[in-house]
């Protein structure tokens, strides 16, 4: 992973998303993001990724399928590309997690999201487009 100084820094509704492992430098076979502070993601489903969770402060509950889990630092949650999933704190806005996305390229769609932000600009259809465009389906 890249120092610290050199990670790539998103911002998106208050939570920071560093970009710790580009899908550029591994052939686009992975990418990691370090959530911090992250926001509660609804159940969704992603066509094309599988995702590791790893959490690293902070009281999570991932829902991945019909399972509900609870984790804390050290504990990681695998979500499969194609079953819904989502992802709370227990304490809002509170914790990090590690992100192992494989096949890498998720990056683009918080990059999107972070500059739609930025710009003023971001609102439910950026999230629809950017949502078609990286294959996610939200279902809630």
């Amino acid at each position: 992973m890249a120092p610290p100084e050199r990670d790539e820094r998103l911002t998106l509704g208050g939570a920071e998303i560093r970009v710790k492992v580009a899908g550029e430098t591994t052939g686009g076979a992975y990418s990691v993001l370090e959530e911090i502070d992250p926001l509660d993601t609804p159940l969704h489903v992603h066509e094309r990724e599988d995702e590791l969770f790893i959490v690293t402060e902070g009281e999570h509950v991932y829902t991945v399928g019909d399972q509900v889990v609870e984790a804390g630092p050290g504990d990681a949650v695998f979500a499969p590309r194609g079953v819904p999933h989502a992802q709370r704190r227990v304490v809002p806005r509170t914790g990090r997690e590690l992100v192992v996305i494989s096949p890498a390229g998720l990056e683009d769609f918080f990059r999107g999201l972070a500059r739609a932000e930025a710009g003023g600009e971001l609102g439910a259809e950026v999230y629809a487009v950017l949502s078609a465009q990286h294959r996610i389906t939200w279902l809630e």
